[in-house]
Parts: C-alpha cells; structure tokens; sequence
C-alpha cells in the first residue's frame, strides 16, 4: 500500500478516512479539492488541472483523496489501492449536511483556500443523485483503469473502522512497512 486512491460520493467521508490513513501509514495525503479550487470556487483549466494531476500521480508514495472523472484515467493506472466509500444517498445527505451547517461561510480545515463551506441545492442534487448517474461511471473507470489495484469497497462507516484497525494491525506487523520502506 503506496499509491492509495479514496473514492466516493460527497459527504461519504474521503478525507477523514484519507487523514486516517495517513496518520497510520505515514504516506502524503493529496486532497484533489484544494488543487482543483482556487480562491473564490474558480476550478483550475482542463489541461492545467490534468497536468497538476499527472505530477501528483508520479509521485512514488500518496494518498489521493477525490474522485474527479476528468482525472481517474491518471490516477487509478499508477495507484496499487482504491478504497472505494460506496455509501448510501442517506448517509452522504448527512454528511454533507453536517459539513455545510457546521462549516457554512467559512473555509473548512483542510479545505480549499478562500473557498468557504455555502448552500448549494445544485450540489445537494449531484449528491442525490450520485448513486444512480455517477456511480456507474465510478464502476466503468475503476474496470477501466483499476482492475489491477487491491479494491476495498465500503459500504458504511463500520467497514471503514475495520480497514483502519487491519492496516494499523499490519503496520505493528511490518516494521519496515510502519517505517515507510517497501
């Protein structure tokens, strides 16, 4: 586990798991959102966007947390692992419900910068809807382009605690592991 890739719908929790990780495995943590907004939520050009992407993915250790469409076709190929946060609507609802509320006018920790938590019905939607439009292009990219990674397919927060504590339990067992050596 060196090239780690965390997909799922908003609000699923990528990038609490992806911190998680991180602080276990002592990996770089890349989160997609604050390369790809820019003060403001003005996203980054296509081909300036794709080739911040291509940089990330070259490196030789990460934990990408996002699944931007526009950038799986770069990121699953080099990634040995997807751990893939496949939730249900009500469970993502609620977590984008919470992050709006508790975040609402202000950047989030972690988040983009000058890009404050708002109100988004249109987002709200994406989400909605994730699972019947957007998972079936989720699924084609990962055949596509990540048959060859270990998948770990979540299907709620008590799958996610279990992936922790195996990968906690298997970096006590592998010092040079635990150490960042392969």
């Amino acid at each position: 586990m060196q090239r780690v890739v965390v997909l799922g719908c908003s609000g699923a929790g990528k990038s609490t798991l992806s911190r998680r990780l991180a602080a276990i495995t002592g990996l770089p943590r890349i989160e997609l959102d604050v390369i790809h907004w820019h003060p403001g939520w003005v996203s980054t050009p296509r081909e300036e966007w794709r080739a911040l992407v291509v940089k990330v993915a070259a490196g030789p250790a990460w934990i990408v947390d996002g699944n931007y469409f526009s950038t799986l076709d770069i990121v699953l190929p080099r990634a040995d692992t997807v751990i893939w946060l496949d939730y249900p609507r009500h469970r993502c609802l609620r977590g984008v419900l919470f992050r709006t509320i508790t975040n609402l006018g202000r950047v989030r920790d972690g988040g983009p910068e000058d890009c404050p938590e708002r109100f988004n019905l249109e987002f709200l939607r994406y989400v909605w809807n994730f699972n019947a439009k957007s998972r079936p292009r989720l699924v084609a990219a990962l055949e596509a382009h990540g048959s060859h990674a270990r998948l770990h397919r979540l299907a709620g927060d008590r799958d996610a605690e279990t992936l922790l504590s195996q990968v906690r339990q298997a970096r006590a067992e592998i010092p040079d592991i635990a150490e960042g050596r392969p």
